[in-house]
């Protein structure tokens, strides 16, 4: 048997329990991580209220997108990882548990010098910004990047990876605090989108990428601020999914507007993807230019803490569950 943090039913934070499960079994191609820490992310309050995209019926999951631990056992056809490995992973559901089935081409071993909760806070956020803002985005040194939501884990993470790999970074946030926080981190340009209007005060900068999580009143915002051949990029429309645009002006100036979500795409996509992510960004720990930011744990049992933490977005980088013992 094992705890687990079950959604009784669609609702808000208090829909959170720990219950008692049975212990998964790995499939042939899986292996059972005995979970040290698990990240805390936007998508699984969307999941916890029923309206993440490809959720489907929630009542009774375990959300959870990405964990640190050890594996403790192996599928027959697990070529590469052992029990007793220390991995980070990426998973569909059920990260906020003591134990957890992951298929083993999304495991990673945990870089070296990083903690176990550190780890946690790698797999669902540089994925998704691995995939949108340099595969998508195809963000190139020498270009600049506008992060939207720059103190986020998914801003912080884009913040270091952009400037490693010498793009410029200008982002938004919403208090002094956190435009402080990212600038520390490497952002070139840091806009109070509470105090000063983003667009004002970027438009002589020009971007080749951005990275919206808002939408909305965004969508044109963004459209105007990115150079010829610019690349907008949705991972989210917190603010809306509908907003007007000049048709036109995005022909005439050659802009692209794309966007991804990472739980629904296929497993062989995330292998690959994890593949692409080791290769190019684990050097770049290994060699201190990047280190996940965070602002705050929760022991499992305190998971719907960490949840209205995350909707209050007074945090700046990560949050994670410790599900055990260090």
């Amino acid at each position: 048997m094992m705890k687990a943090v079950v959604i009784q039913a669609p609702g808000g934070a208090e829909v959170l329990h720990v219950q008692e499960r049975g212990r998964p079994l790995p499939a042939p191609h899986q292996v059972l991580v005995r979970v040290l820490a698990a990240g805390v992310n936007r998508p699984d309050v969307l999941m916890r209220q029923g309206k993440y995209a490809g959720s489907g019926e929630v009542s009774g999951l375990v959300p959870g997108l990405e964990i640190a631990g050890v594996v403790e056992q192996c599928g027959a056809a697990v070529a590469r990882w052992q029990a007793g490995d220390a991995v980070c992973a990426l998973l569909p559901a059920g990260g906020y548990a003591e134990f957890a089935v992951v298929d083993a081409r999304h495991c990673l071993p945990v870089p070296e010098g990083l903690s176990m909760i550190e780890a946690a806070a790698l797999p669902e956020t540089v994925f998704t910004v691995w995939h949108n803002v340099f595969q998508r985005g195809a963000l190139q040194a020498g270009e600049t990047l506008l992060a939207h939501g720059g103190s986020s884990g998914i801003g912080t993470t884009a913040i270091q990876l952009a400037k490693a790999l010498g793009s410029r970074v200008a982002i938004t946030a919403g208090e002094d605090a956190k435009c402080a926080a990212c600038a520390e981190l490497g952002a070139d340009w840091t806009v109070n989108y509470k105090t000063e209007d983003f667009e004002e005060v970027l438009k002589d900068v020009g971007m080749d990428v951005i990275l919206d999580m808002v939408g909305g009143e965004y969508i044109a915002k963004n459209l105007r601020l990115l150079n010829d051949d610019g690349r907008l990029v949705f991972i989210n429309a917190m603010q809306g999914a509908a907003g007007e645009f000049n048709a036109l002006d995005v022909m005439r100036r050659r802009l692209s507007i794309t966007g991804s979500t990472l739980r629904p795409r296929s497993d062989d996509f995330k292998a690959a993807l994890a593949a692409e992510v080791e290769r190019h960004v684990w050097p770049l720990i290994a060699a201190g230019k990047f280190r996940p930011l965070i602002d705050k744990t929760f022991p499992l049992a305190e998971a719907a803490e960490a949840h209205r933490l995350m909707e209050s977005s007074a945090h700046i980088g990560k949050i994670v569950l410790e599900t055990g013992s260090f």
